[in-house]
């Protein structure tokens, strides 16, 4: 089929870019990559925090720079029972510093009652949609995870997925789903060899790849149209909603 009319009556077209490969022509940075790992568990022995280190070290030894945030003392979402507005909590300031200074990002979350933990959740809440008119997650690279105490499911990672669409970032396809992961630790806290391990290895692997392919290009990969036509006050009202 063919279409004969081929104009483009509602486009503003003043703010219409074609994609174009000249953009990606420029020198990649040479700083390490930054990736911040968030785990979604306070118990003393969480499985989730001990495959997040496992990754911080895999991550290192690849060339990058990680930082892993301990959730630990972070107040609800929304919580002002002991007078603090939001963003002055020192939890809530040290996790938004660390989602601006990050190029990438790990998530991994045990599963608790078929989803993510609510303690995986709050730490996204707790990072605004927009910091003036600008989402501090956009554009940059996301690996999901998770661990679950019985046979393997992919329910958390699945929910994590949908969150990094959401927070705008770019989820690489590879990810990680840990079962009975009580059975995986040695006694020191390490992982034992098994293709759980290896599987981590290949995420790990993968997102080292995709920050360093994407990150001197983050702003023009998530330019949009629709937000161009936007003035700033309006795109700043838009993402804030803060009567939802």
């Amino acid at each position: 089929m063919t279409i004969r009319d081929i104009s483009l009556p509602n486009m503003d077209h003043e703010q219409l870019r074609t994609p174009d490969c000249s953009h990606f022509d420029k020198s990649p940075s040479t700083h390490k990559p930054r990736i911040l790992l968030l785990y979604g568990s306070l118990r003393e022995r969480s499985y989730s925090r001990l495959v997040v280190e496992e990754s911080a070290r895999l991550l290192k030894h690849m060339g990058a720079e990680t930082r892993i945030y301990n959730p630990s003392g972070l107040p609800l979402p929304d919580d002002h029972t002991y007078g603090i507005a939001d963003g002055d909590h020192p939890k809530v300031k040290e996790l938004r510093e660390l989602m601006t200074w990050s190029e990438g990002q790990v998530w991994c979350s045990p599963e608790r009652h078929g989803s993510m933990t609510s303690i995986m959740k709050a730490q996204i809440d707790w990072v605004p949609l927009s910091l003036g008119a600008v989402r501090p997650t956009q554009g940059k690279t996301l690996a999901v995870m998770q661990v679950s105490g019985g046979s393997q499911s992919f329910n958390a990672v699945n929910q994590l997925r949908v969150l990094g669409r959401w927070m705008r970032m770019i989820t690489i396809p590879n990810q990680s789903s840990v079962a009975k992961a009580f059975l995986e630790f040695e006694d020191n806290d390490r992982m034992k060899p098994s293709a759980y391990y290896n599987r981590i290895v290949d995420v790990m692997e993968e997102l080292m790849k995709f920050t360093l392919l994407t990150r001197d290009h983050q702003d023009y990969l998530v330019d949009r149209y629709s937000e161009r036509v936007e003035t700033a006050e309006q795109q700043s009202q838009r993402v804030n909603q803060r009567s939802l």
